[in-house]
């Protein structure tokens, strides 16, 4: 069996790939096991077989390695993981092992990193809200159990801010069941992963939480397993322990650089900005394993956080990821400029699946007529403020003076909030209605009669 064969027939090392001649018996994503010079072992990953060659992908990088001095073992089987509940309150590095200081998981149940086909019939329709406490989210953006919701973000804004949020504050309100993080970071800095793991050891959640994290000085090609490894992990808790589990993914990007770089090494022909033509079956295979299954107690939610270069949203990773997912959470440059956090936009962020998470008995009756009153409401004044940068505000209506005024409102009160402030839904729903009873009742137009006569507050009534 080629598990048995070492192999030192090497034609070539290029970025993060080796090329070995004269294989047999090796199949497409099997693990490698790579010995330099000094018998340091690392492992890699077969990406290609063609007749007797094999083109393997180091995961730790191939710094170091020589065509001459280095052997290759290929073990006969994909890239498996150990996954227990006891790895919840663990920090490990992108390929699953320990950096707290702390042993490795005894465990006999393995699992592998590439997950297990659904069979999309066994799937559970999302319905539960997942209360988030950052009101440009629960109130007009929801997200709910199983559900992929991403965050588009760009250069320099606040996204690790709000997803250590996310991270600290989600929680399930219809449910009693056990509500797990598994919070996966790409390419970051060291001082952004010791903000991640100080903020969740500080607010409590990390012992119910596992942080995966492949720092900007590891190979990058690190990065392509990371987010496999922590849904593995997810998928375990979920459908083998019955837990609820948020994936919090960042950056997205950073993955699919890497994508590109291993794509640029293997010579393939380059599709939209360099990145491989199968950029979005990729991220689909990552994506898609979120959700829940018929019978089973547990869940996947994924919240994926990727940067847009130049913040161009038609970028390929938002773009595809766009086509993919359930919706998306923009973060705004303007707001960002007007120091504005979280800076979620009003307009472009979307969440699909939010009219069948919210309502009566799950938030609030109110809650639909509420959302689409305040989107109808901020649409209007962005009309108004681009007319005044034409016209002057002083050339404006009364009304449209109103509701600039609004806009303003809005802004400060209902998008702004402190990153350490959790917000209800009952909070953020009567807030929302405080922003709405400073315009006049007949611009209401998407609430009911009954709904304004009991939350609409009158002038006087107002702080």
């Amino acid at each position: 069996m080629a598990a048995e064969i070492e192999y030192t027939n090497l034609s070539g090392i290029s970025g993060p790939l080796i090329f070995v001649e004269g294989v047999k018996g090796v199949g497409f994503g099997e693990i490698v096991e790579i010995r330099d010079g000094s018998s340091e072992i690392r492992i890699g990953q077969t990406l290609e077989v063609d007749e007797d060659r094999a083109i393997v992908q180091v995961f730790e990088g191939t710094s170091g390695l020589s065509v001459k001095g280095t052997r290759v073992t290929f073990v006969g089987k994909s890239l498996e993981i150990p996954v227990h509940r006891d790895m919840l309150g663990r920090v490990f590095d992108g390929l699953g092992r320990p950096t707290d200081g702390a042993p490795q998981v005894i465990t006999d149940n393995m699992m592998n990193v590439n997950g297990l086909p659904v069979n999309p019939w066994s799937r559970e329709y999302p319905r539960d809200f997942i209360q988030t406490g950052i009101s440009a989210i629960d109130g007009m953006n929801t997200l709910i159990r199983g559900q992929k919701l991403p965050i588009f973000s760009g250069s320099g804004m606040p996204h690790n801010l709000i997803a250590a949020q996310i991270a600290r504050q989600a929680r399930i309100l219809s449910s009693e069941e056990e509500f797990t993080v598994i919070f996966a970071a790409m390419g970051v800095k060291f001082d952004m992963a010791r903000f991640f793991i100080d903020s969740l050891e500080e607010s409590g959640v990390l012992t119910h939480s596992a942080i995966f994290l492949s720092l900007a000085d590891a190979p990058s090609i690190e990065r392509l397993i990371t987010p496999r490894v922590a849904l593995t992990l997810a998928e375990y808790l979920a459908f083998e322990e019955g837990m609820h589990v948020l994936v919090i993914m960042t950056d997205m990007t950073n993955y699919c650089e890497s994508l590109r770089e291993l794509s640029s090494s293997r010579g393939e022909i380059p599709s939209r900005k360099g990145y491989p033509g199968y950029l979005y079956s990729d991220l689909a295979a990552i994506y898609e394993r979120a959700g829940r299954l018929k019978g089973v107690k547990g869940s996947i939610t994924q919240v994926p956080i990727l940067t847009m270069p130049s913040d161009d949203i038609s970028h390929p990773v938002p773009d595809l990821t766009g086509y993919i997912t359930e919706g998306q959470i923009v973060l705004e440059r303007e707001l960002f400029n007007k120091g504005i956090y979280p800076p979620i936009a009003g307009l472009p962020s979307l969440s699909r699946l939010m009219k069948d998470g919210i309502g009566e008995g799950r938030t609030r009756k109110d809650h639909a007529q509420n959302a689409a009153q305040l989107f109808a409401s901020y649409a209007k004044v962005k009309r108004i403020r681009a007319l005044a940068a034409i016209v002057g505000e002083e050339e404006l209506s009364e009304l449209d003076k109103i509701y600039l005024k609004f806009g303003t409102a809005f802004e400060e009160q209902f998008l702004s909030q402190g990153h350490e402030e959790n917000r209800s839904i009952l909070q953020t729903l009567d807030l929302g209605w405080q922003m709405l009873s400073l315009l006049p009742k007949e611009e209401l137009y998407r609430v009911s009669m009954e709904e304004i006569q009991r939350y609409y507050i009158p002038q006087d009534e107002r702080e």
